[in-house]
């Protein structure tokens, strides 16, 4: 079992999210950085989509009260097993009475906490292990995690550590031109690419609100259509918003670009005031950003059936 002694600004059960309801107004929920989630489980001989801990911000505590394997993976923030230092992307064995803390990082903001074999006593609603905090289902009883919360897991014997190399987070994110850039201004891609942007303290799993002395502001509308994590929408203010996982499954604001899926990562460590560029980018260039992404993931893959 593993408790929760201090769960932090904010600690969710998360899995990859719900796929395929968005038609029925349920949105995605899930980890904002799913590399990192497949990466964790795959040092842990875990199905990809084995539920994790979404950890924000840290200043975290948790106790294991029987023998696990675990990893984290994501930001490094400074976590702690006891007194000793351990870090993003490694496979530790914790025996129980052990205490993880975390502490706070200037480089991210979001880490994932797995355990071999997933937690066993989450709920599964809709096909995903997901919180969906706004509509308070799946994941601990549809909420963040708080102070006495116990999670359980099949006690496991300790296995040697074991690490593996997890891509950098950058802050230049490609996005492909989106269908009513046009409609706003000929110019918005001039505008888009070079302009610094900076996170709004007004951010979260719903979206990222951008800030800039060059805001494009317009008084156009559209007809209310479907959107989807990754949308650059534009509302009259001329500040960009990217939506993100727990975001809303329609909008009436214009598309002016769409993130690229291997680029979504990056995202999931921007706080407020940090700065970022946007890059237009094609379509054939997104599907090889994912491609290497994949890649990545599988040379671990075949990596780790040759070691173990």
């Amino acid at each position: 079992m593993l408790e929760v002694i201090k769960p932090g600004p904010l600690s969710s059960v998360q899995d990859l999210g719900r796929r395929g309801m968005r038609h029925l107004g349920v949105s995605q929920a899930g980890v904002l950085d799913p590399l990192a989630l497949r990466l964790a489980n795959a040092l842990l001989a875990n199905h990809e989509n084995t539920a994790a801990i979404e950890i924000t911000i840290g200043l975290c505590e948790f106790i294991f009260h029987a023998p696990a394997n675990f990893v984290i993976a994501g930001a490094d923030l400074n976590a702690c097993l006891n007194d000793t230092d351990i870090y993003p992307c490694w496979r530790y064995s914790a025996k129980a009475g052990d205490r993880l803390s975390f502490k706070q990082s200037r480089d991210g903001v979001r880490a994932y906490l797995l355990v071999e074999g997933g937690f066993l006593n989450i709920d599964q609603q809709l096909g995903s292990y997901s919180t969906d905090l706004m509509a308070g289902f799946g994941g601990l009883h549809g909420r963040a995690l708080k102070v006495g919360d116990k999670l359980y897991y099949q006690q496991a014997q300790a296995k040697p550590a074991l690490g593996a190399l997890q891509p950098s987070y950058e802050k230049l994110i490609h996005f492909t031109p989106g269908p009513h850039a046009q409609l706003v201004s000929p110019h918005v891609f001039d505008i888009l690419n070079q302009t610094i942007w900076k996170v709004h303290p007004n951010s979260n799993r719903m979206g990222i609100r951008l800030s800039s002395h060059k805001a494009l502001t317009h008084n156009h509308s559209i007809a209310t259509q479907a959107v989807h994590p990754g949308v650059i929408q534009l509302p009259p203010s001329g500040e960009p918003i990217i939506l993100m996982n727990d975001c809303q499954t329609t909008g009436g604001y214009p598309i002016i670009g769409v993130i690229t899926e291997a680029d979504m990562r990056h995202l999931s460590q921007l706080s407020a005031g940090d700065c970022l560029h946007l890059k237009s980018t094609s379509t054939t260039h997104a599907a090889k950003q994912r491609h290497r992404v994949k890649s990545h993931l599988n040379q671990l893959k075949l990596a780790l059936n040759k070691k173990e």
